[in-house]
């Protein structure tokens, strides 16, 4: 088993850490709200250090889940005297490619690896186990992780070289807020039109139409409950951070960029932390 620190206890990283420690792996936690940390030792029958070098000391695995670049940047940076020689630090978090790249240049400089592994599945997917994870960075270093990771993934990719596993995460979320938005509409136009919404789904879901986004979200937007999923505040950021690149390597995204302007209508609407099923309230379904 590995001796392992995982940073950062939000609502993904917290059930992570748990799987690692339930899989019998040696695990030191850290978060910024100290608290929490203690609760997660105490819960999981673990280890909580005081501060992120602490928290790493000796370690083979550092996992990182933590909120934006700047969020990264600050935490590796206090954590940097004590990264050496055949450490792996993966860092969960979605962030930039710009980056991931750079900390894999430093990471080098120390004889260690650094691995971009931006996750999908949101927070059932954590507490069961089953999060898809997009990684960027050398082989042999992922190679060792993934054993690892096995403990809350059900798929880890190597996409390619540092930074991909963030262009891959941008890629799955620009897919996600068009196929939300146009459930969305879906459900408003026939709203609109006086049908049915249940029998329209068992309809059309068994064809071209059906979505992961529908199977899971059609009910609960038909029903004005946006509580079950990512907020819309961290589905901004993770379009800023696509829109950002988009801009810089040419790529046109026009729907993206207006569903992410959508979001920031929920968000004037109050609906920071709706989950991003919630494009539906702007078409005029009440929350309910």
């Amino acid at each position: 088993m590995a001796k392992t620190a995982f940073l950062g206890l939000g609502v993904m990283g917290y059930p992570m850490a748990g799987h690692l420690a339930a899989a019998g792996h040696d695990v030191i936690v850290w978060n910024r709200t100290e608290a929490k940390a203690i609760k997660w030792a105490s819960d999981h029958n673990g280890k909580a250090a005081a501060t992120p070098v602490e928290a790493i000391r000796g370690a083979d695995f550092v996992f990182l889940c933590l909120g934006d670049d700047p969020d990264v940047l600050v935490v590796f940076d206090a954590m940097a005297s004590e990264i050496r020689k055949d450490m792996v630090i993966v860092d969960h978090t979605t962030a930039s490619a710009r980056l991931a790249r750079e900390l894999y240049a430093r990471s080098a400089e120390a004889g260690a690896a650094f691995i971009d592994a931006p996750i999908s599945g949101g927070q059932a997917g954590a507490e069961n186990g089953q999060l898809t994870i997009m990684c960027g960075g050398d082989a042999e270093p992922f190679s060792r992780a993934e054993g690892v990771m096995d403990a809350y993934g059900k798929r880890m990719t190597l996409i390619g070289e540092s930074g991909a596993g963030q262009l891959a995460k941008s890629v799955n979320q620009i897919c996600i807020a068009g196929i939300v938005q146009g459930l969305a509409e879906g459900i408003h136009f026939a709203d609109q039109a006086g049908l049915d919404i249940a029998k329209v789904i068992e309809a059309i879901s068994g064809g071209a139409a059906q979505s992961w986004q529908m199977d899971n979200r059609w009910e609960t937007m038909r029903d004005g409950h946006y509580e079950h999923g990512f907020a819309v505040d961290w589905m901004r950021k993770d379009l800023r951070i696509a829109l950002d690149t988009a801009r810089s390597n040419g790529a046109s995204v026009p729907l993206t960029a207006m569903v992410d302007q959508y979001y920031a209508d929920i968000q004037a609407m109050g609906g920071n932390r709706w989950d991003t099923s919630s494009l539906l309230a702007r078409l005029g379904r009440s929350k309910g």
